[in-house]
């Protein structure tokens, strides 16, 4: 989105999917017990979103409203992603 729009700011988390990036809390990697749990947990309360479209999940966003989201991105792609669109002075780098 452009600077002065008044949407929110939205990045790409794969397959076409998007999240808004005011919304997340952190990006984790979904190899660990405690991640597992974690994903297990938000299944069991209905707050589990799989963005992965059958692919293996390779990092787990959790959002401020306690919404867990799967993604078959890798964690640093995501980070990278997440950093260009979130930050203010991001579009004017690139010019």
């Amino acid at each position: 989105m452009r600077k002065g729009s008044n949407g929110p700011v939205l990045v790409n988390i794969g397959f076409g999917n998007v999240i808004a990036v005011n919304r997340v809390v952190t990006i984790l990697t979904s190899a660990s017990a405690p991640m597992k749990r974690l994903r297990e947990e938000a299944k069991k309360v209905g707050k589990l979103i799989d963005a992965t479209e059958g692919r293996r999940t390779r990092s787990i966003i959790v959002t401020d409203s306690d919404h867990v989201v799967l993604s078959a991105l890798q964690t640093e792609t995501l980070t990278q992603r997440l950093m260009s669109q979130g930050s203010p002075d991001a579009e004017n780098e690139t010019k």
